[in-house]
């Protein structure tokens, strides 16, 4: 389990830790940032907004000491736009968090899975449970931005011909009074999600654990360029555990990559970047933090 190694000087104890998530308590963004901070010596306080635009915001702007944003999942894939959020805002990565996404089927403790005629959740969550939405043709399907605020709701918006589900967190039916008609509804168990971090400030500074680094930079549309930074990655150690390609508005068959590395020395991490700085344009480090563990199924 992903534990926060970050210092928390001068600060009283008792004086709550604000992190802003996108959702609301019992939402996935909650309990994997809760899980970052398991060792806090502070009170752990989710802040909560509808938008990663919001979260971010609220932490450029003081009103979050740190930021919980989701990055990429094993089955729906990246979050690109949170890539660009990285990119163009005074945030860096301070640590990152991987979770198993098992979702549940939750609703009024008086319905019967048989009564059901509409289910609701946030689009990846329903992309994630497509197997038992296929088998019931008849729910109507119905986006929301939250997976637990898809639970909470339930009882506001019931009505005698409208019988509600979500598809939420199993611990969102201990929050919200809710029954689990089903649980570990989704279609694939190889099923996870990567957790960011992020603290104010543009420059990062390395965690004193780091053995993983974010980076994003461009190349000009000319033979070869991608493949000699990575050879001069590769020459320094570095091992890419990711690559994630974006155009740059504005500049034709240009590109812009968001790249992960592993290494096993902070100052041998450097002198890649430095060596392979000269043939990159608008090089942005996001980030020097500990590669957080994969739990097991």
């Amino acid at each position: 389990m992903t534990q926060h190694s970050g210092i928390e000087t001068n600060i009283s104890d008792t004086m709550p830790l604000r992190v802003a998530i996108q959702g609301i308590a019992g939402c996935f963004h909650d309990a994997a940032m809760r899980r970052y901070f398991i060792n806090s010596q502070r009170p752990v306080v989710p802040v909560e907004y509808e938008s990663f635009e919001q979260v971010v915001h609220a932490v450029t702007e003081g009103q979050a000491e740190y930021g919980a944003m989701a990055i990429e999942n094993t089955i729906a894939g990246p979050l690109l736009p949170n890539n660009e959020l990285l990119r163009t805002n005074a945030v860096h990565i301070v640590g990152e968090h991987k979770m198993r996404i098992s979702h549940a089927l939750l609703a009024l403790p008086g319905d019967r899975l048989e009564d059901i005629n509409e289910v609701r959740s946030h689009p990846m969550a329903i992309m994630q449970c497509d197997r038992i939405l296929k088998a019931h043709p008849q729910w109507r399907v119905t986006e929301v931005f939250d997976t637990a605020g898809a639970a909470r709701d339930l009882f506001e918006d019931y009505s005698d011909d409208r019988h509600l589900a979500a598809i939420s967190p199993v611990s969102a039916a201990l929050n919200y009074g809710l029954k689990v008609l089903a649980d570990g509804i989704e279609t694939n168990k190889h099923n996870y999600t990567r957790f960011l971090i992020v603290a104010p400030g543009a420059e990062a500074e390395a965690a004193a654990d780091a053995d993983k680094a974010s980076i994003v930079f461009s190349l000009p549309h000319t033979e070869g360029s991608l493949s000699k930074v990575l050879t001069v990655l590769a020459l320094y150690d570095m091992n890419m555990t990711r690559i994630q390609s974006m155009p740059v508005i504005g500049r034709e068959w240009e590109y812009r990559f968001y790249i992960d590395l592993t290494f096993k020395d902070i100052q041998r991490c450097r002198q890649a970047l430095d060596a392979a700085r000269p043939l990159m344009s608008d090089l942005k480090v996001l980030g020097l933090y500990k590669d957080a563990p994969t739990p097991e199924i």
